[in-house]
């Protein structure tokens, strides 16, 4: 019997101490490259056009500059200055008052156009294309529209009350009425989103859940209270939340509709942002009143994310 003889040219290589030995890549990093490149067209534009800008706004709050001759630092002097300033206390004051009025109106328009386009009824896709159509069209059409049928005198408006013997106010020309104006036309604008936000939830909710209840007897109006709403709170909350920051910057239909006025009574901050920059040369103030914005959406924001638990129903 022979022992076996390993060959020569099958002897195991061993490692060198100068040679270390070669590690595999893990799989994430080798996709980290292409995950840069493709993010490289929207990170761009975002990091130049949102997050640069809002950079230099944060600088440029900090000094007194009219745009045209040098800046000159103050420092926190125009957080201060606009802290004790009744015009900042009058705009932010405007900007609820439309947020109050502008809410409530558009989500009880919202929830009942979506309650019944949730019905089947001939034509039903039409109406929700209608229904959607102000939401795409231009700001400034919709504000002019609605200044021609809210004019003093011969305004729609003011021709159908007349026709009944109502009282016709002087709309976006009155201090009174003039954002009430605003808020009419922002509502109807806005009813289109809401309600497919709302009809989504709607089309959310399991039919079963209505079926159990009218076996148990519950009528129309228990299950709207005890299935619909509560099932519907995140579609809801989603909606109070987007309304309310856009309540807060609200700007276009202000300046095409009234530009703040009759005697300041319609203007609001992001309005009284632009004058300050582009009317009266005081970008600083302005900078630093857009910041001051900025800390009060992000406050209520998260006022509202920590308070959601307590009312919203996730399915």
């Amino acid at each position: 019997m022979t022992a076996l003889q390993t060959p020569a040219t099958l002897a195991v290589p061993t490692l060198s101490a100068d040679a270390p030995a070669r590690v595999p890549r893990p799989r994430g990093s080798r996709n980290a490259g292409w995950v840069v490149f493709f993010l490289l067209p929207s990170a761009v534009p975002l990091v130049l056009f949102t997050l640069v800008p809002m950079v230099g706004s944060i600088w440029v709050s900090l000094h007194r500059w009219n745009l045209i001759s040098p800046m000159e630092w103050v420092g926190l002097e125009n957080y201060a200055k606009l802290l004790t300033d009744p015009a900042t206390r009058r705009v932010f004051g405007h900007t609820v008052y439309y947020i109050v009025g502008y809410l409530p109106l558009v989500y009880v328009g919202g929830l009942g156009l979506a309650l019944l386009l949730n019905q089947w009824f001939r034509g039903r896709s039409f109406y929700r294309a209608a229904y959607f159509l102000p939401v795409i069209t231009s700001w400034v059409v919709v504000a002019l529209v609605w200044q021609w049928l809210l004019k003093p005198g011969n305004g729609l408006v003011n021709q159908i009350l007349g026709t009944f013997g109502l009282p016709q106010p002087g709309w976006w020309t009155d201090p009174t009425w003039a954002m009430p104006s605003v808020i009419l036309a922002s509502a109807w604008k806005d009813l289109g989103f809401v309600m497919v936000i709302l009809l989504a939830g709607l089309q959310a909710i399991p039919t079963e859940l209505y079926e159990a209840a009218k076996v148990d007897g519950a009528g129309a109006w228990q299950r709207f209270r005890s299935i619909t709403l509560p099932l519907l709170s995140p579609s809801t909350f989603f909606v109070i939340v987007i309304s309310l920051v856009n309540g807060f910057q609200v700007f276009d239909q202000v300046y095409v509709m009234t530009g703040g006025g009759p005697a300041g009574s319609s203007q609001v901050v992001v309005g009284q942002i632009y004058d300050l920059t582009f009317r009266y040369g005081r970008a600083g103030e302005a900078s630093a009143l857009s910041w001051l914005l900025f800390a009060v959406i992000l406050a209520i924001t998260a006022i509202q994310l920590r308070g959601q638990k307590k009312w919203v129903t996730h399915a």
